[in-house]
């Protein structure tokens, strides 16, 4: 078995992916016209077509443009239990979903509606298809602290179904440190933290994700690679990266493939994952990111072996869990 083959086949978790950017043309047309909703595309192909991108802000346009079509639960249930379909066809077996609910919620949409929503999908996945799932809120970072505030408050009645919280949306101009104070509260609350950073936004936010927010994991993080004492930091505190290569692509964080900086990563003893982010948008879920980033860069069986160990040794399950997700890999591989 070739390495990219290995990387198709093996179990793995995925870590980094919003679940609204999992939302496919046709679905989205799908929920239009359920919905009696009119989109500013002629057809799934010109919808298609749009998803033309230059930068992480041109992306979020059509991104926010796409999410409109959620209205009711169902809407949100539909879109996840699409997502699982695909995650489990990758042999994802545990997956940690982000969700935006500011981006719902300025539409008028209840808090109770996209948390029921999505919880549903996830309790779902886990009895028909044996993939676990969590849910990950993210505040939008291009928002104030206090409303990231209202909608923590907001989505608290619901804690029981969301294990974390996020940071994402426009990062260059919205440095981690705007959030201290509401991501203080939030580990407070007991929550796990996580935060994006170091995508187009600079090696400084890496470190205030670490030191302002506490952040457990960096989402992105592959400028990291630009301070070797923050790569020194990482690779001590054994920080986790939730790298997404085709995304790194299709926003031209890095021009071909084959310059992406994952084998350097992994080379500088960084624990970095594999990801597809916004898989609907950038060209592929979790095993056309594995294959086609283990392809370009010639990633040997070891380091494919190493990103799924990672995947699973830097998600947020029980001790228990993660033994038994580390032992299905070591069966596969075997």
């Amino acid at each position: 078995m070739t390495p990219a083959q290995l990387a198709a086949a093996v179990p793995k978790a995925e870590l980094h992916m919003h679940i609204e950017g999992s939302l496919e043309p046709e679905l989205i047309f799908a929920l239009a016209q359920r919905n009696g909703l009119s989109l500013p595309y002629a057809s799934v192909e010109a919808l298609r077509a749009a998803y033309a991108f230059i930068d992480l802000q041109s992306f979020l346009d059509i991104y926010y443009a796409g999410a409109s079509v959620l209205l009711h639960e169902a809407d949100f249930h539909d879109m996840a239990w699409a997502y699982f379909l695909r995650a489990a066809a990758d042999n994802v077996v545990h997956t940690e979903i982000f969700f935006d609910p500011q981006a719902h919620t300025a539409r008028g949409v209840p808090m109770d509606t996209v948390i029921q929503g999505l919880a549903s999908a996830c309790a779902r996945a886990q009895a028909e298809l044996g993939v676990s799932a969590a849910l990950i809120l993210c505040f939008l970072r291009h928002l104030s602290e206090e409303d990231a505030f209202n909608t923590l408050e907001a989505a608290l009645p619901y804690r029981e179904h969301f294990i974390g919280i996020g940071l994402d949306s426009s990062e260059v101009g919205h440095p981690p440190s705007k959030f201290s104070r509401v991501f203080a509260r939030c580990r407070e609350l007991g929550f796990h933290v996580v935060a994006h950073a170091g995508e187009e936004g600079p090696p400084a936010y890496i470190w205030e994700a670490l030191n302002d927010l506490q952040t457990e994991r960096i989402d992105h993080g592959v400028r990291s690679l630009e301070d070797p004492a923050l790569v020194a930091e990482l690779a001590q505190r054994r920080i986790p990266l939730t790298v997404c290569p085709l995304s790194n692509l299709k926003l031209c964080v890095v021009d071909d493939l084959k310059d992406h900086p994952m084998k350097r990563l992994l080379d500088a003893g960084l624990c970095a994952t594999v990801n597809s982010d916004d898989p609907a948008y950038f060209g592929g879920y979790m095993n056309a990111n594995f294959v086609q980033t283990v392809e370009a860069l010639h990633l040997t069986r070891e380091d494919v072996i190493t990103l799924a160990r990672n995947s699973f040794e830097a998600s947020f399950v029980s001790d228990e869990r993660r033994a038994a997700l580390l032992a299905l890999l070591d069966n596969a591989v075997a």
